[in-house]
């Protein structure tokens, strides 16, 4: 998309975006991932493929040289293989436990008594923290990617509930006439509506390159905990599984703050219109005066020759 948008900018007549076959063929593709990524929540723990996101961050990063001709940083070489590691781990170590889940088991899991406490507590921090977002106006990047995060967690467990079924409808076993599937549909569009609304107001306010890696954590690390407490992901885990996986995840933390990390975005300059020469005066400076002086729109005091002339 942003190799379409630098393309059209430098183009003598500029076109709309949405008229580019480049820029339709990278939303393309960005749907296209996006579906994936729903459907492996139907065969996959939520504590795997939440994690895996980071992928995302190192193919952005290698796209961006290949594509844009940015250079390769020592840093993008160290975060990069610290993400893999991480990602090694996170496969390796990763929970298995059957992904096949019914209606009736989404039903059962949500009046379990640890998904009811863990939701409460959620609905109480987001309260607290839209209270001082709306009311006392603060807007620091942690308090708005939190209420993304606990947002995210509901999402996740929408998602996989919404993949789960589908996937078993398709094999013949008719899952989507229980009202669950409606129920975790619309809580799934509801949180991702929210979530959005959120992440934007995060993304006018803070620079990108510091609000895609923690994004990134808290977004990651909300799933994964809403993965062991919903879907009971690694109670049959080993203490060793869990320690390497936890120790993936960190790695992959690192990784992508790493390759975020003092990558500054690149803006479109506009060229310097030079209006040519000005007959009968000597060009000492810019044509254009400084707006921030105090003698913008006014002739300075050295110009008393010009005055007189006129």
């Amino acid at each position: 998309d942003k190799c379409a948008h630098l393309r059209l900018a430098c183009e003598t007549e500029p076109k709309p975006y949405y008229t580019s076959k480049l820029w339709w063929c990278g939303i393309t593709l960005l749907g296209l991932g996006e579906v994936g990524n729903v459907t492996a929540y139907g065969f996959a723990p939520i504590a795997l493929v939440a994690p895996l996101g980071c992928v995302s961050v190192i193919g952005s990063a290698f796209i961006s040289i290949l594509f844009l001709k940015k250079t390769m940083r020592a840093a993008d070489i160290l975060g990069g293989t610290l993400t893999v590691t991480g990602t090694y781990l996170l496969v390796t170590f990763a929970p298995s436990v059957p992904q096949e889940l019914t209606a009736r088991q989404v039903q059962n899991y949500l009046v379990s008594w640890p998904f009811l406490v863990y939701l409460i507590l959620e609905i109480i921090i987001f309260c607290i923290l839209l209270y001082f977002y709306k009311r006392k106006a603060v807007k620091h990047i942690v308090v708005l990617l939190m209420m993304v995060a606990l947002l995210a967690s509901l999402t996740v467990i929408a998602v996989k509930a919404v993949a789960s079924m589908i996937t078993l409808s398709v094999k013949g076993k008719m899952q989507l006439t229980y009202p669950i599937f409606y129920i975790m549909i619309v809580l799934m569009a509801t949180s991702c509506a929210f979530q959005v609304k959120f992440l934007n107001q995060a993304t006018h306010l803070y620079e990108v390159t510091a609000v895609v890696p923690i994004n990134f954590v808290f977004f990651t690390t909300s799933a994964i905990i809403s993965g062991v407490i919903f879907y009971r992901e690694f109670q049959s885990a080993a203490l060793l599984n869990v320690f390497m996986f936890l120790f993936g995840c960190l790695l992959s933390f690192l990784g992508v703050f790493v390759i975020a990390r003092n990558k500054k975005e690149e803006h479109l300059q506009i060229p310097f219109i030079d209006c040519g020469h000005i007959p009968g005066q000597k060009l000492t400076g810019k044509i254009q005066p400084d707006s921030h002086s105090s003698c913008y729109g006014t002739l300075n005091n050295e110009d008393d020759s010009v005055k007189s002339q006129s």
